[in-house]
């Protein structure tokens, strides 16, 4: 392999890179479009389909390999999200904004979801197995950094510039801008800093037809896996409480209080979940890996299956209590986002124990395309859901859901040393 960079000189940026374009998809979007005045029931709809490229995502993975290198699809993908970034400020103050930013979000999606493969495949081919184990956790701060940035500063930049120009448009269409030169920037250093290792390179003598003939059988094995629908069923509805609630609750805290929101600005969200609620997530998922560590998956699902689902009952406490104070709903958004990040860990913890044995990496992937399945179809009706009830009775059915969550858990079989910290390993 050859190696002509230090991976402090690519890792970090590699993975930020990654994070931007999907909480860009996933929750800036959100944001942007409510400002612009759009209903509930189609904000969710519309960025709700969003998640399809993750949820295929395995069904064209395989021709990555096939077709050019990875490093050839990593900067390609960060310019075409450039690219997509640059559309959505172009179409924003246009009298066609609606068809013209949802078309770039869908190119920037299916670029970020493409991207996410060829980052993940490149960084095992990029490092040995040493800094690929020392790395893991940089990669994962490095994506949150983005998604603070993300969620938090650009968010409260985009709210800055309103205030300043007096314009929604203007100032979300500035705000893309920004972002499409920081994503060209990170392309051009990428060309220059990622290495060239001898692994990456086109697959000689792997066809298409091979390559679908290897899917095919891929689905085959997923399928005849012990407690087959049991897992599916935990994949698909595990999250059913979050997959409903984190696209409303986004909405519910910038939403005026006549709507029956708190009616935050965009600077206030920007703080509140980009930094507070991102802080509070992270911390989770941490302590959530630790505690698994020490005694296992088994051990800790059901306080996990608490923490995911019992912490929701915040918004239902925000809904009624309608508090203006940013102390309270900071600490409430740390609470229900401390418990999702510990409880989340259970599931990703679930995905790899389910993906245990020949052909794992495949069948992790069809693993979080699931995952990605089970925050699509709950936030394609959750706006029309809470435009129909209101915002408390619908964090009640929220919190109703949960009981699927406790459901679907009841009926896994886990081994109950995995997880284990074993022989000093």
């Amino acid at each position: 392999m050859k190696q002509t960079r230090s991976p402090w000189a690519w890792v970090p940026t590699l993975y930020f890179a990654e994070g931007i374009p999907y909480v860009t998809v996933m929750t800036i979007s959100l944001i942007m479009y409510k400002r612009l005045g759009m209903s509930n029931t189609d904000i969710t709809l519309y960025t709700s389909w969003l998640y399809l490229p993750w949820v295929i995502k395995p069904f064209w993975s395989p021709f990555i390999d096939l077709v050019k290198t990875k490093r050839w699809w990593i900067t390609a993908m960060q310019l075409l999200v450039g690219a997509a970034l640059g559309g959505v400020a172009f179409t924003v103050p246009g009298p066609w904004w609606l068809q013209g930013t949802l078309f770039f979000f869908w190119l920037m999606a299916f670029a970020s979801a493409t991207h996410d493969i060829a980052a993940d495949g490149f960084y095992m081919l990029g490092l040995d197995q040493h800094c690929q184990a020392l790395f893991v956790g940089i990669r994962s701060t490095f994506y949150r950094i983005a998604t603070i940035v993300g969620q938090g500063f650009l968010v409260m930049l985009a709210g800055n510039l309103e205030v300043l120009t007096r314009n929604v448009r203007y100032s979300w269409s500035l705000m893309f801008y920004f972002m499409a030169g920081m994503l060209i920037a990170l392309w051009l250093y990428h060309n220059w800093a990622l290495p060239r290792p001898d692994e990456d390179s086109d697959r000689d003598g792997m066809t298409g037809s091979m390559l679908v003939s290897e899917l095919k059988y891929t689905f085959v094995t997923f399928f005849r896996k012990p407690q087959v629908w049991a897992g599916i069923c935990f994949m698909l509805f595990y999250r059913m409480p979050e997959g409903l609630l984190t696209k409303v609750s986004a909405l519910f805290l910038i939403d005026p209080g006549h709507n029956g929101g708190l009616g935050l600005s965009p600077a206030e969200y920007g703080f509140v979940q980009g930094t507070v609620g991102v802080v509070g997530l992270t911390l989770g998922g941490i302590l959530g890996g630790i505690a698994a560590g020490s005694h296992g998956l088994k051990h800790w699902l059901w306080p996990m299956v608490c923490a995911i689902t019992l912490p929701d009952a915040v918004y239902v406490y925000l809904s009624y209590a309608m508090p203006s104070d940013l102390i309270i709903i900071n600490a409430c958004v740390f609470v229900e986002q401390f418990g999702y990040g510990f409880g989340f860990s259970a599931y990703m913890l679930y995905l790899i124990y389910y993906s245990r044995g020949e052909h794992k990496t495949s069948h992790y992937a069809l693993c979080t395309a699931l995952m990605a399945l089970s925050m699509m179809i709950p936030g394609l009706f959750a706006g029309a859901l809470q435009e129909a009830v209101g915002y408390r009775t619908f964090f009640i059915i929220v919190m109703l859901t949960c009981s699927l969550t406790f459901i679907v858990s009841s009926f896994l079989k886990i081994d109950p040393e995995f997880g284990k910290k074993t022989n000093g390993k």
